[in-house]
């Protein structure tokens, strides 16, 4: 049997996400959170990565677009998935000069694993705390959920995506990115 408030927890943030979901409020809310707004500048953050020099800034994008995507956990099968067909789009989105990064609260150590096992190309930040996934609203307990988001060369979210399918989303985010390339030139 579950307490009063966790059943009111959980009845709160499940109509927060219907409300979201029918887009009957103004701020966009998900199961982890508020989102950014599109349009609005994207919380600026720099966590530890597996490349580089260590760490990684989303300041240091500026001038390229952005595909950050949140994801539960290394080596599950959704998150492989997920990540194999951002490998495998890897060059187009190149061409696009956009940059893929993915964010977890595994550490860095899992990232570089994990990168290794499946031969990715793009940094993999260690969000251990679940701050940076709490202020972009994809925070559960212990977890990032699975969101995206298409940041412009200015810093400003311009899509959002929280209804993920793994085996799809690359493809599906790479038709939005094209869209909003044409439509800012």
């Amino acid at each position: 049997m579950i307490s009063r408030r966790t059943f009111l927890s959980i009845f709160f943030a499940s109509c927060l996400a219907v409300i979201s979901w029918l887009n009957f409020a103004p701020t966009a809310y998900a199961l982890g959170g508020k989102l950014p707004a599109i349009n609005q500048p994207a919380p600026d953050f720099t966590l530890p990565t597996n490349t580089g020099n260590g760490k990684l800034s989303l300041s240091n994008l500026r001038g390229q677009w952005v595909v950050l995507y949140f994801y539960p956990k290394d080596f599950t099968s959704g998150c492989t998935i997920e990540a194999r067909r951002f490998q495998q789009d890897l060059p187009k989105y190149r061409e696009k000069k956009a940059q893929i990064v993915g964010v977890s609260a595994d550490d860095v150590d899992s990232h570089a694993e994990f990168c290794d096992s499946e031969g990715l190309k793009f940094p993999l930040l260690a969000d251990t705390t679940g701050a940076v996934s709490k202020a972009y609203g994809s925070w559960m307990s212990f977890i990032s959920m699975r969101h995206t988001f298409i940041i412009d060369p200015q810093g400003i979210v311009r899509d959002t995506f929280v209804k993920v399918n793994p085996a799809i989303h690359s493809k599906e985010v790479l038709a939005r990115l094209d869209e909003l390339q044409k439509a800012a030139t």
